[in-house]
């Protein structure tokens, strides 16, 4: 089956945004002011590319996994502070090798029929069954994780088939399916047997995907009511690739939500939108270090980054309104702090570039193109057509930097199954400029160490002692207690160019006739309010 990824935390948020739980929102004034919470209305949100198939365990892509935070509950969720309280488990005990749950009383599937433990310990048992080759084998669920269930007492018991600093949160904000969709992925692939507040009653691809509430959902974050006002009655996701005319359709209020990246933004906040906040990584450098490749070359990665001036990429990327990036996990609440980048990216210098080239024994060719061993320095860069208008320029400015430093790169705008075809199926690519969304740093484990495609995460085939040794160190460590291993195991990525952060950026998910909460990377499906 093939595998996906969180191109982006907007994008896509793995981008990774992984985990269903937790983050922070903000607004300014907003034109809801004036308006009435109302009844019986569809929330329609704007999507830039297809999710393909929604199986959450089958998928990263963070557009499926955006859409699946209506359909697949987690165990616990996470207040502003980054605090776990209740989703479908009411009570929980973790370390960094065992975990034990105790589910709601009351749960029901989309059917009607009862959540029971044992459904909860086969979601688990089959992500940590490594002949099942799900995407969130290592990265939410170790190998070799098992559960066991007592559906008297309504408790899951696990034992992580590895130590694991955030194994609460990360077990805990797993999608949760159903018995019958753990039976039958086929129906989980288009959104069916939840646990969620919503159901899918209508797919079409590429155009809409169609979601109808369950009035008999009561087991929202913590102690989240069922009887409120403004729920919306169906939610639908609209694809809109161009986000100029999904700021259009905000306007005119035909969408009541979109995520807007780019100088459409200017117009949007002028007419006091509604709008919820989320920083994410913008500019992220991946090379592909599979054999035969030149990105397994640490010179051709060092020269690469040195002909480019980051800094005004930057700027492109987000018009002028990004930060400098400090690590790969941008999302909050950050469970460590620290920059991870500083003094570790080479500086802007052509001369520095060529030079390194020259060492390296890439020599000038006749056409301007570097040859070594008779091979041509000619190399494929990706980047994400869903990310906004900014990437195609940003881009471009890469392309015409590398040329000067004699590296001839043609350039392929994908979407992101486009992205998750490339990067974890054919392996065409040399210079991956989609950013990877990060909610936890032990998150970065499976994408830059242990299997590479087809049969595991590790897309850029990333080979560093020194990061596999300081992430197993800081795996044993509970929680924040290992944030200085995890800063010097990401650092060390970095210093090794195997992965090269540099912006990130506020993005903003504006509404329009509804208001709703943004936390790790999406909305909040029991968050939702619509007005009138």
């Amino acid at each position: 089956m093939k595998k996906a990824r969180l191109t982006a935390a907007i994008a896509s948020v793995v981008a990774l945004t992984v985990s269903a739980c937790g983050g922070t929102s903000q607004s300014g004034e907003d034109r809801t002011a004036n308006q009435k919470l109302t009844e019986g209305k569809t929330f329609t949100m704007a999507i830039a590319t297809d999710p393909g198939a929604l199986d959450p365990a089958m998928t990263v892509l963070a557009v499926a996994l955006e859409i699946g935070r209506f359909l697949y509950d987690s165990l616990i969720n996470l207040d502003d502070a980054g605090k776990p309280i209740a989703g479908l488990a009411e009570k929980w005990e973790a370390t960094t090798t065992t975990a034990s749950f105790t589910l709601r009383n009351g749960i029901t599937c989309g059917d009607g029929s009862p959540l029971t433990a044992s459904d909860v310990a086969a979601n688990i048992n089959f992500v940590g069954d490594a002949a099942n080759k799900s995407p969130m084998s290592g990265l939410t669920v170790a190998p070799g994780t098992k559960a066991t269930a007592d559906d008297a007492a309504r408790t899951v018991t696990l034992t992580s088939g590895k130590p694991d600093a955030f194994l609460l949160r990360n077990l805990g904000g797993m999608p949760i399916v159903c018995g019958k969709g753990v039976a039958d992925r086929s129906a989980l692939a288009k959104g069916q047997h939840g646990t969620g507040m919503f159901t899918m009653t209508e797919i079409v691809p590429n155009d809409h995907y169609t979601l109808t509430r369950r009035k008999e959902y009561a087991w929202g974050p913590g102690d989240w009511k069922r009887e409120q006002p403004g729920l919306p009655e169906k939610v639908v996701f609209r694809v809109v690739q161009n986000m100029t005319t999904s700021a259009n359709l905000l306007l005119s209020r035909e969408l009541n939500a979109a995520r807007i990246v780019g100088q459409d933004q200017q117009r949007l906040r002028a007419q006091k939108l509604f709008h919820g906040d989320q920083v994410v990584p913008m500019g992220e450098l991946f090379f592909n270090q599979a054999p035969g490749r030149a990105g397994g070359d640490q010179a051709v990665r060092r020269a690469l980054v040195q002909a480019l001036d980051l800094a005004q990429i930057g700027k492109v990327l987000t018009s002028g309104n990004g930060a400098p990036a400090q690590g790969m996990v941008t999302t909050e609440p950050r469970p460590c702090t620290g920059d991870a980048v500083s003094g570790k990216v080479p500086g802007f210098d052509v001369a520095a570039a060529k030079s390194t080239l020259d060492t390296a024994g890439w020599a000038p060719g006749a056409d301007g193109v570097r040859v070594k061993d008779g091979k041509r320095l000619a190399l494929t860069a990706i980047y994400g057509t869903q990310l906004g208008p900014t990437m195609a320029p940003a881009a471009e400015l890469m392309q015409q930097s590398w040329k000067a430093v004699g590296a001839d790169v043609t350039l392929k705008g994908v979407d992101s199954p486009g992205t998750n075809q490339v990067l974890f199926n054919t392996g065409e690519w040399d210079i991956s400029l989609a950013p990877v969304g990060l909610l936890l740093p032990s998150q970065i484990v499976p994408f830059a160490s242990g299997p590479k495609p087809p049969g595991g995460t590790n897309f850029a085939h990333i080979e560093n002692d020194r990061f596999q040794s300081q992430a197993a160190e800081a795996a044993k460590l509970p929680g924040d207690s290992g944030c200085a291993t995890w800063l010097a195991a990401e650092s060390a990525l970095i210093e090794r160019l195997d992965v090269v952060p540099y912006v990130n950026s506020v993005i903003p998910t504006f509404g329009s006739d509804a208001k709703f909460k943004i936390n790790f990377g999406s909305i909040e499906p029991s968050s939702i309010r619509m007005y009138s």
